[in-house]
């Protein structure tokens, strides 16, 4: 057989490996990609929960409940990123609530007591500054382990994230996924938001496997 037949059927077998090679990921991807992006630790007491910016309320109920059952006696809050509107409006003297306050003073209506939150100054703009941020506190406080509550399908990013920031602090991050998150894993396909989160986050956690996370 010439070598140009044999290049052009080797060409086509290489082809059609690809071809299902990226169907089985697809669906993989389809019946386990949403379930394999919630990671959870086995929960135990912990010296913190620290609790991450990017919801209102999802993640903070979840911190209030795991603090009416003992887990942890002090409450961190994210500061989070503001707007650019609302440093507009502190810049003029106008009195605006960060989130990170908001959240606080619902925590305290629900019962927790205000020495038990603790809301950090400054703005941080993604999970690894997150996770620098609470490798500093472990760090200044002796922190032994902490509980990081977050969202179902944040959950193995900020594992990887927390893990890597508090590594030879002596802390273990614990993480937690809200149980008010209304995602739903196993089916992150049949909802148009789930489908966002999902692909956001694949993107992301790639990055991050390659060292590029953010």
């Amino acid at each position: 057989m010439p070598v140009a037949s044999r290049l052009k059927r080797l060409a086509r077998a290489a082809c059609a490996a690809l071809l299902l090679l990226a169907a089985a990921a697809a669906i993989w991807l389809v019946f386990r990609g949403g379930r394999y992006l919630q990671y959870e630790d086995p929960l135990q007491k912990a010296d913190a929960m620290f609790v991450l910016a990017g919801t209102r309320l999802e993640r903070p109920l979840e911190a209030v409940d795991l603090y009416r059952a003992g887990y942890a006696p002090l409450i961190v809050l994210s500061p989070g990123n503001p707007e650019i509107g609302e440093e507009l409006l502190r810049t003029q003297g106008i009195r605006f609530p960060t989130e990170s306050q908001l959240v606080r003073d619902a925590m305290v209506q629900l019962g927790v007591p205000a020495a038990a939150i603790l809301p950090v100054d400054g703005y941080v703009d993604n999970t690894a500054q997150e996770a620098n941020l609470l490798r500093a506190m472990v760090n200044a406080r002796g922190w032994r382990r902490v509980i990081v509550v977050t969202s179902k399908y944040h959950t193995r990013r900020a594992r990887f994230a927390f893990a890597r920031a508090l590594d030879h602090t002596g802390a273990v991050p614990i993480v937690r996924a809200s149980r008010y998150d209304p995602s739903d894993p196993a089916h992150w396909w049949r909802y148009r938001q789930d489908v966002r989160m999902v692909t956001s986050e694949w993107q992301k956690l790639i990055l991050y496997r390659l060292g590029l996370g953010g």
